[in-house]
């Protein structure tokens, strides 16, 4: 049986930190003992991963340009219906979304904080904030926000999320590995089947359909809604 990643608790802390600390120890040793991916690296990034979150101006000087797993935190009130599992560090930061990178800094930095046409993650809180926040949308080859929506979202996440990180050289090998284990609630591959997935698969589809239907290119280049 791999180690746990927290192994003891301590009496003087509140009873949330206890709640958080215990729920930690069941998620991390239940990960499957196989020999692809190796379990310790997946316990060794997650312990990573489950430290204080920081700031996106921090993180944007901070992160490495090599591969690895990041992790997106927010409060709850950010995403009260899709509150995750708490940090053990920051309580009262909760675990929203886990992705991978071949360079971490221009992942986060250029496709998270810039791009929603490069970033599920943006596309998904579009669909989700849609309602409240009116976001508009065009087509490219995609959907995408319009810039000065895509300026919104980031001031968004900017003062919503934090992040953790977590270097590795082969992030694809312990992603869903480690999506099974800390359950974000914003993946859905990966993810266990239920309200929380249809949810978020309905707000994508909320988000793709605000553009309308998909142009069509006419022979002369031009673009026709269909």
């Amino acid at each position: 049986m791999p180690p746990l990643l927290v192994t003891k608790t301590s009496t003087d802390i509140d009873p949330n930190r206890k709640q958080v600390v215990a729920w930690t120890r069941r998620r991390v040793s239940a990960a499957p003992v196989c020999d692809h991916p190796d379990v310790n690296d997946v316990e060794t990034v997650t312990r990573r991963l489950l430290v204080r979150p920081v700031d996106l101006v921090e993180a944007a000087t901070a992160l490495p340009a090599g591969p690895g797993i990041y992790a997106w935190w927010a409060r709850p009130e950010a995403l009260p219906e899709f509150a995750g599992p708490a940090n053990p560090v920051a309580a009262e930061l909760r675990l929203l979304y886990l992705g991978l990178a071949t360079n971490l800094r221009r992942r986060i930095v250029t496709n998270h904080l810039k791009q929603s046409g490069s970033s599920t993650l943006r596309r998904t809180l579009a669909g989700l904030l849609l309602p409240e926040q009116g976001y508009r949308t065009t087509w490219t080859d995609r959907v995408v926000l319009i810039p000065d929506d895509e300026a919104r979202l980031t001031a968004w996440m900017t003062e919503h999320l934090r992040l953790t990180w977590a270097e590795h050289p082969n992030p694809h090998a312990i992603e869903m590995d480690l999506i099974a284990a800390l359950a974000p609630p914003l993946n859905v591959d990966g993810a266990a089947k239920g309200e929380v997935r249809d949810r978020i698969r309905a707000a994508k589809k909320a988000y793709q359909a605000s553009a309308g239907p998909r142009p069509v290119s006419l022979a002369d280049g031009a673009l026709s809604a269909q």
